[in-house]
């Protein structure tokens, strides 16, 4: 027994030895449990990614979704269907809903509630969802968008944002600070989530940086989309690292190779894990700087059926360890 005891002793020994000089030498240990399973957040996906297709059929929609292994959804409207109806079939589905986008006028595609309408209204949909975070999708739009000949329109929302100078930006953060105000007394958090327009240079400066400048921070959070950031031209983990405590949403959109820096809208999208950006780096920062939702979403064109690259996407994240 002394000599199994004294065996087991030096074979400590060596470990510690070895764990020390991993340290010493920089390493870092890799993970032994996936992502999501290590911080203890449910999976999320954003609807918006199946298209209109979603709202349908809501109870095959969301148990499709709960069986790939999301639990956590964000919606992109109500479908025209009741905030109650909708939280039953997920009830039924077993997952959650946590955040509902609203836009700032009939942008908002599919839904009558904005995040002009009363507030009591935003406020008893939210609570009929079981949510308590909306979020402004995009920012106000320039009256009259007109797409110039052989423009795309997403072209002409990128041009018509410069032209429109900072003021349209600051209009934005305007309204973020008084709906939020106003929501927050019935325990609902406003976030911004962001696109690429947001850092096309515009007199001197940047959307994103106007908003980040004038939105009160106590009252406003960032949902961050990885992929319009990498689109932009920047790395999502030094963009995540310097803005720490200011976003707790994000959107884990891939983007594939052959991917164009753009200010205009445009993107070449990817099943997540399928793309370039470096999940095992961009979630644990992302986790690290403060966010706590993370939802899958991704943009047309799809190569493949919507449902199946939903699926793709959450069976890399549920098997990546980070």
């Amino acid at each position: 027994m002394f000599i199994e005891s004294s065996r087991r002793s030096f074979i400590t020994g060596l470990s510690a030895v070895g764990a020390m000089g991993l340290l010493q030498s920089g390493a870092v240990a890799r993970p032994t449990r996936s992502f999501f399973d290590r911080i203890g957040r449910p999976l999320g996906l954003q609807l918006y990614t199946l298209g209109d297709e979603a709202g349908k059929d809501i109870d095959a929609t969301f148990a499709r979704v709960s069986a790939f292994g999301y639990r956590d959804i964000e919606l992109p409207g109500l479908y025209g269907r009741s905030p109650a109806d909708i939280r039953a079939a997920a009830d039924r589905a077993g997952v959650a809903i946590s955040s509902l986008h609203l836009a700032a006028g009939a942008f908002g595609k599919g839904t009558g509630l904005m995040l002009t309408s009363p507030v009591e209204e935003i406020a008893a949909s939210l609570k009929a969802l079981g949510a308590d975070k909306a979020v402004m999708p995009i920012m106000i739009f320039p009256a009259n968008i007109k797409p110039e000949k052989g423009e795309t329109f997403q072209s002409a929302i990128g041009r018509a944002m410069i032209e429109a100078g900072p003021d349209i930006w600051k209009r934005t953060a305007s309204m973020l600070n008084e709906r939020a105000a106003a929501l927050k007394p019935f325990g609902i958090r406003l976030g911004y989530h962001n696109h690429n327009l947001e850092f096309a240079p515009v007199a001197g400066t940047t959307g994103w940086d106007i908003l980040m400048a004038e939105c009160d921070r106590d009252l406003i959070h960032f949902e961050v989309d990885a992929g319009w950031i990498a689109t932009a031209g920047l790395d999502p983990v030094a963009f995540l690292r310097k803005h720490a405590g200011r976003v707790l949403q994000m959107h884990v959109k891939d983007v594939a190779a052959g991917n164009t820096q753009n200010f205009a809208l445009s993107m070449k999208p990817a099943e997540v894990g399928s793309g370039v950006l470096d999940w095992a780096r961009i979630l644990p920062a992302a986790y690290k700087a403060g966010v706590r939702n993370f939802y899958v979403e991704q943009e047309p064109p799809f190569t493949i059926p919507r449902m199946e690259a939903a699926r793709r996407s959450a069976d890399f994240l549920t098997a990546l360890k980070a």
